[in-house]
C-alpha cells in the first residue's frame, strides 16, 4: 500500500512512524513544506528565554534520522498545491527549484498543520516584527534579544504562546506588554474571574496586560519604534505576533473535501468525505467528547493521539477517535501555572447543562513542607447527574496533576460522589493527606448537598454582596473596617448579629468561613454566605463612610 502524507511535524510524522510499525510493507512518503520535520513548536518560547539552550534541541528528528528510524521517505521543502482525488494524485511544488511534480497514492493523509495568522495592518515589514511558529522564528527572536537591541516589547496575543513568550522575555529584563482583542487573556480557556486573577499576577510581575484592544499596526523608520493599538500607541523595540493560527488548507480548494471554517471535517475514524483521504492535526476539525460538537484543537497532544489512531486505521483497524476535552496546561508570568480540562462554567452553561461550580483555595502539599503553596481550583459539575464537567486550576505547583486526575474522571463519566474517597498518593513533599483535588470535590459536594451556602467570586464581582454585612472570620482580624468574629468564640447567639441578617463570611481561603457558617447555622443564623476563595482570590473593597 502506497501512503502519501502531507505534512511532517506532529501528526504527519506520528502517522508515518506508527503505520510502519503496524505494517512494514507499506510504502510511506512524507511531503513537507518546511526544511525541518518533527520540531518542538511548544518549546519555542523556552528557546527564546534560553531555558532550552541549543537550537538543535528543538528538532526532535532530522529527515535523515527519521528515514533511518522508521523507513519512511521524507521530502522536505515540497509544498502540496493541489489534490486530484479522482486520479489519486497530489501535485506539489519543489520550493528549491520551482518544479511541479505529481505523487500518486493509495491512501492520502493530510496533516499540513497551521500557520500564524497575519493581520492586515501597516508596519509588518519593519525590522523586529516576529512570529512564533517555527524554530527559525524562535532563533530570530533570541538573536535579537541577545544583541541587546530590545528593551521593550509588545506581544500581541494573550493565549498560551503569547504569555509564554512574554514570561521568557520578562525573565531577560525586557519590559513586556501583552495586548489582546478579547476581554481577558486566555479567552475560552479559563472563566473570566480566573483570567482576571492571571492578569493581576502578570501585572505584579511587571508584565502589563491590555485587553479589549485591537492591534492596529507598527511604526518606525527601519525597525519597530511604536505599536499602535485602538487605545493608544506603545513604545516598543519589538512586536511579537501570537494572535493565533489558521489551518493550511487553501490548496484543497476544488478537491471535493468537506471543510468547516478552513478546517477539514473528518468522521470518528479520521476519514474525510472523499474516499481514501484522511486528515489529522492542526488542519483538521475534531469533536468535543462531552458535547459531541465540532472542536478545533491545534495542540501537539491532539495531533499525536489522532495520528496514532489514524495509523492503526490505515493498517486495517477500526479505532474511533473519541474527541478532545480542551485539556491544556501552561507556565505563565508571575510564577503561575494554569491547567484546565473539560467545560468551563461559561461553556457548560452554553451547552445547556444545569451547572454548579465552586472555587477553592487548597494547599498543594503539606503546609509545613518547604516550598508549600496553594492551588486555586474551580470545579464545574452538572446538578442533576452530579457528573464532573470540568476543572480549572492555578498555582505555582504541579497543576498538571490536578488537571490529569480530572481528565480521567471526565473521560470515564465519573460523578462527584465516585471521586470523593479516591486513594490518592500522599507524602508531605508531594501532596496533602486529603489530596487537593479530593478536598475540592468535598467542598463541591458540601455545596451540592446544602451543607455549604456560598457566594462564588464571579457572583461577588457582579455585585451579589450588596446588602450583605461582611464578617471577618480569619484567625486574627485581617479586614480593616469589618466586624471580626472568632470561630472559637461562637458558642451561642452572637451579640450584634441578627439571626435573619444577611452575612457574608470572609477569611483567607474560604475554609474558616465555612466552619464559622456551620456553627452559626446550628445557633439559628439562616442567612449566611461564605465567600469562595476568600481574600486569596477576591479583593474586598472597604466600605464607604
Amino acid at each position: 500500500m502506497k501512503v502519501l502524507v502531507l505534512g511532517g511535524v506532529a501528526a504527519g510524522t506520528k502517522v508515518a512512524a506508527k503505520l510502519l510499525r503496524e505494517d512494514r510493507s507499506c510504502e510511506v512518503t512524507i511531503l513537507t513544506k518546511g526544511k525541518d520535520i518533527s520540531y518542538a513548536g511548544c518549546g519555542l518560547p523556552y528557546y527564546v528565554g534560553d531555558v532550552i539552550h541549543e537550537k538543535s534541541e528543538l528538532i526532535v528528528n532530522t529527515p535523515e534520522k527519521f528515514q533511518k528510524l522508521t523507513g519512511a521517505t521524507v521530502l522536505t521543502q515540497m509544498e502540496a498545491v493541489a489534490v486530484k482525488s479522482d486520479q489519486h494524485k497530489v501535485e506539489a511544488k519543489d520550493l528549491k527549484t520551482g518544479e511541479q511534480k505529481e505523487y500518486g497514492y493509495d491512501k492520502l493523509v493530510i496533516a499540513t498543520g497551521a500557520s500564524p495568522f497575519v493581520p492586515q495592518i501597516p508596519g509588518l515589514e519593519l525590522k523586529n516584527v516576529f512570529f512564533m511558529r517555527t524554530p527559525d522564528d524562535a532563533i530570530r527572536l533570541r538573536e535579537a534579544v541577545e544583541s541587546g537591541t530590545i528593551r521593550r516589547a509588545v506581544v500581541a496575543g494573550g493565549g498560551f504562546i503569547g504569555l509564554e513568550v512574554a514570561e521568557n522575555l520578562a525573565a531577560q529584563d525586557i519590559k513586556v506588554t501583552v495586548i489582546d482583542f478579547a476581554d481577558h487573556v486566555l479567552p475560552n480557556f479559563l472563566d473570566p474571574e480566573l483570567s482576571e486573577y492571571v492578569e493581576n499576577k502578570m501585572a505584579d510581575a511587571g508584565i502589563m496586560p491590555m485587553t479589549g484592544v485591537a492591534l492596529e499596526g507598527a511604526t518606525g523608520t527601519e525597525k519597530v519604534e511604536k505599536v499602535q493599538t485602538s487605545r493608544r500607541a506603545i513604545k516598543a523595540d519589538a512586536l511579537i505576533l501570537a494572535i493565533g493560527v489558521r489551518p493550511n488548507t487553501a490548496f484543497l480548494e476544488g478537491s471535493g473535501i468537506e471543510m468547516f471554517k478552513g478546517t477539514i471535517l473528518t468522521d470518528k475514524y479520521l476519514r474525510t468525505n472523499v474516499e481514501d483521504i484522511y486528515a489529522a492535526g492542526d488542519c483538521a476539525m475534531v469533536t468535543n467528547r462531552q458535547t459531541g460538537q465540532p472542536a478545533w484543537s491545534p495542540m501537539g497532544s491532539t495531533a499525536n493521539i489522532a495520528g496514532r489512531i489514524l495509523a492503526k486505521n490505515l493498517a486495517g483497524g477500526q479505532v474511533e477517535y473519541p474527541g478532545v476535552l480542551g485539556t491544556g496546561v501552561a507556565k505563565l508570568p508571575g510564577g503561575l501555572n494554569a491547567g484546565r480540562t473539560g467545560l468551563t462554567e461559561t461553556a457548560a452553561k452554553a451547552a445547556g447543562y444545569d451547572v454548579i461550580s465552586v472555587v477553592t483555595v487548597v494547599d498543594d502539599k503539606a503546609h509545613y513542607y518547604p516550598g508549600a503553596g496553594n492551588f486555586i481550583i474551580k470545579l464545574t459539575a452538572d446538578k442533576s447527574s452530579r457528573k464532573l464537567l470540568g476543572v480549572q486550576v492555578l498555582g505555582a505547583g504541579a497543576v498538571d496533576k490536578v488537571t490529569d486526575i480530572a481528565v480521567t474522571a471526565i473521560t470515564l463519566g465519573a460523578s462527584v460522589d465516585q471521586l470523593a474517597a479516591m486513594d490518592f498518593a500522599y507524602a508531605p513533599p508531594f501532596s496533602t493527606a486529603i489530596h487537593p483535588f479530593a478536598h475540592s470535590i468535598n467542598v463541591l459536594m458540601n455545596k451540592m448537598d446544602g451543607m455549604l451556602d456560598s457566594m462564588t467570586p464571579a457572583e461577588y464581582q457582579s455585585g451579589a454582596a450588596e446588602g450583605y454585612r461582611i464578617i471577618d472570620c480569619s484567625p486574627v482580624p485581617s479586614l480593616p473596617g469589618k466586624q471580626y468574629l472568632d470561630l472559637t468564640a461562637v458558642n451561642g447567639e452572637v451579640e450584634g448579629l441578627g439571626k435573619e441578617e444577611r452575612l457574608l463570611l470572609v477569611c483567607a481561603k474560604g475554609k474558616r468561613a465555612y466552619l464559622t457558617q456551620n456553627r452559626l447555622k446550628y445557633y439559628g443564623y439562616t442567612n449566611t454566605k461564605a465567600l469562595e476563595g476568600g481574600t486569596t482570590f477576591n479583593e474586598i473593597e472597604e466600605e464607604e463612610e
